[in-house]
């Protein structure tokens, strides 16, 4: 079961908002923790692209990375975290709806690894509501005055 699920509407095409979101260097843009973004392989985002992430956690910063795993622009994308003591499981889906706009989804769940099973609770806690935090902050940046 997923752990996490948050949706927001979007005042932009689905091509327009999943071409945004398929650009892995810019996460930082929208979500607050990432403070860089390494993509392997250089490129277009397809299946078995992996992300190198750095994030603020708490006080320090940590490198996390994650694969590509279902890529079906502009309708959806998959990620699995392939390191760390908690690893990420996500699936985002952007919908068509009235009048041009679209409906983002995102699900996140973590799976827990040596130590990182006792912190999943307090982590997806945290997530829940980093992940609705950030889907306003992509809102805002796709219809801002500075939109991409």
């Amino acid at each position: 079961m997923t752990a996490i699920t948050h949706s927001i509407e979007i005042s932009r095409s689905p091509e327009e908002v999943f071409a945004y979101l398929d650009d892995l260097a810019r996460h930082g843009e929208w979500q607050e923790q990432v403070t860089a973004t390494r993509v392997e392989p250089a490129g277009a985002t397809g299946i078995g692209t992996r992300a190198v992430e750095t994030r603020r956690v708490g006080n320090r910063k940590q490198t996390f990375v994650y694969e590509i795993t279902e890529h079906d622009p502009p309708r959806s994308f998959a990620f699995r975290g392939v390191s760390g003591q908690i690893r990420p499981i996500g699936k985002g889906t952007v919908a068509a709806i009235a009048d041009g706009r679209s409906r983002v989804t995102i699900e996140l769940d973590f799976s827990g690894h040596g130590l990182g099973r006792l912190m999943l609770p307090m982590v997806r806690n945290q997530a829940r509501k980093q992940v609705a935090k950030d889907q306003r902050r992509l809102k805002q940046r796709l219809e801002g005055d500075d939109a991409a």
